[in-house]
């Protein structure tokens, strides 16, 4: 038997989050010209949720945005859990932010300054 000094890798702990940002206008973001903001859905992976909204937040500056608010929604188990129903094509990305250790924007929705207050 030869050793070769390599621990057996352990399984992994890092887990996807599903995170909505809200981002405010600054220089350079990217927006349309008349946006006044804009909503980002977000897959993050981290080993806890905490993380995965540190990572997104410092991604999206160095990108850029003004990040003002997250909103967490879980793990693919939380949510399905919760009732949501969840399509290919969302575990698919889902699936890509966890192999790639990586935070994936899958969708963007602007704000213009004239959606109703919500409370």
């Amino acid at each position: 038997m030869t050793d070769t000094g390599k621990k057996p890798k352990k399984p992994s702990r890092q887990q996807v989050y599903t995170l909505v940002v809200q981002i405010g206008r600054k220089a350079g973001d990217g927006l349309p010209k008349d946006a006044t903001g804009a909503a980002l859905m977000c897959y993050a992976s981290g080993v806890d949720e905490a993380e995965a909204v540190r990572e997104t937040v410092a991604l999206l500056k160095q990108a850029d945005t003004a990040p003002l608010d997250v909103t967490g929604y879980g793990t693919l188990a939380e949510r399905e859990a919760e009732g949501h129903e969840i399509g290919d094509d969302e575990r698919a990305l889902m699936q890509r932010a966890l192999e790639e250790n990586a935070v994936i924007v899958a969708q963007m929705t602007p704000f213009y300054g004239d959606e109703p207050e919500t409370d």
